[in-house]
């Protein structure tokens, strides 16, 4: 299967620049999948089409301010985009332009806060130490920015608009983006449904970015992501797959944690680790039953993620669907619901 096969033409000004207020006034188009019909609602609708007993599972990731402008002793200009944290003082980044920063080199923050280059890694990242005095995450609160996608021109008045409201545990370079629908109150109207949530951490990093550049995409390879699963969400995650509950997964993030610790029937375990797992048309998805996402970049791997779960042509019928009823796409637009 090609790249090319997962294409579609989308006009520039359906790219969303600022997401819905309040969060959960964005459109939802749902996709039955047994009947390939297509309905267009609200995001506030969702407790009337999940069912008592559905199990919302969440990536509870938050976004660090995870982009840094730099200077070289020379007075030259580097972005860093923080990617993977590899111990207290190491990390995975993304540097802008690469030739200004090669094994050995040194780059200045502000007087507080510097990295040195270490190594180059896969894909062009680099390896780095960041060298600081005080606590690193307040100096990277005060520094860093917001890692928003590059369609996205417009900078939110509020940082947390680009945070779910269950965001907890620092670490990822992009919001799981599905997430960003949520309010307290629809969760509270979730859970008087019985619909239970179970969390998960995927830190969102290299993969979001990367585009797909081999034309077979069974050559393409992901980043290496962090995740962790722990014991009281796969008690909760396996119980309602023995119960016959079905699973409801939050975004692309969540399952490909889910997958990637699933066995052949569907059932997970507890752990954490990292991952590298593609999911595309013929790869079997053994946990999910139903899924809420966003409406992704065409020849995306997110895209091939939505199509190994309901079909490569009915995947594009939707999205053609959108593209005609002027629904927002992206990061900050819209959201499908496929059952």
């Amino acid at each position: 299967m090609k790249t090319s096969d997962f294409d579609y033409e989308l006009p520039e000004e359906l790219i969303a620049q600022t997401p819905a207020e309040p969060r959960d006034h964005s459109r939802l188009l749902v996709y039955e999948r047994e009947t390939k019909t297509i309905r267009h609602l609200h995001f506030y609708d969702l407790p009337a089409l999940l069912r008592p007993g559905d199990l919302l599972v969440r990536n509870n990731t938050r976004v660090l301010p995870a982009r840094l402008y730099c200077r070289t002793p020379h007075g030259g200009k580097v972005e860093v985009l923080l990617l993977k944290r590899l111990n207290l003082t190491d990390w995975e980044v993304l540097v802008r332009p690469g030739k200004k920063a090669r094994p050995g080199d040194r780059l200045i923050v502000n007087e507080k806060l510097s990295l040195k280059i270490n190594a180059v890694a896969e894909e062009g990242c680099r390896r780095v130490t960041f060298i600081y005095d005080g606590v690193f995450e307040d100096l990277l609160s005060e520094v860093g920015e917001m890692p928003l996608p590059p369609y996205i021109h417009e900078k939110p008045e509020d940082k947390e608009r680009y945070q779910t409201v269950y965001a907890k545990i620092d670490g990822s370079a992009a919001a799981p983006t599905a997430g960003l629908h949520f309010t307290p109150e629809l969760f509270r109207r979730l859970e008087e449904k019985g619909v239970e949530v179970a969390d998960i951490l995927l830190h969102v990093g290299l993969g979001t970015f990367r585009p797909v550049k081999e034309e077979e995409i069974s050559e393409h390879r992901m980043h290496e992501e962090y995740y962790r699963i722990t014991e009281e969400a796969a008690e909760k995650i396996n119980r309602a797959k023995r119960e016959g509950r079905r699973i409801v997964a939050v975004g692309t993030t969540s399952v490909r944690t889910l997958e990637s610790a699933a066995d052949e029937n569907g059932f997970v375990k507890a752990g954490d680790g990292d991952t590298d797992i593609f999911i595309y048309p013929g790869v079997k998805i053994k946990c999910v039953d139903a899924l809420i996402t966003n409406f992704h970049l065409p020849k995306s791997t997110l895209i091939m993620l939505v199509s190994a779960f309901c079909g490569r042509e009915e995947t594009l019928r939707v999205y053609e669907e959108a593209v005609r009823e002027k629904y927002r796409f992206f990061s900050f637009g819209d959201a499908c619901l496929f059952l």
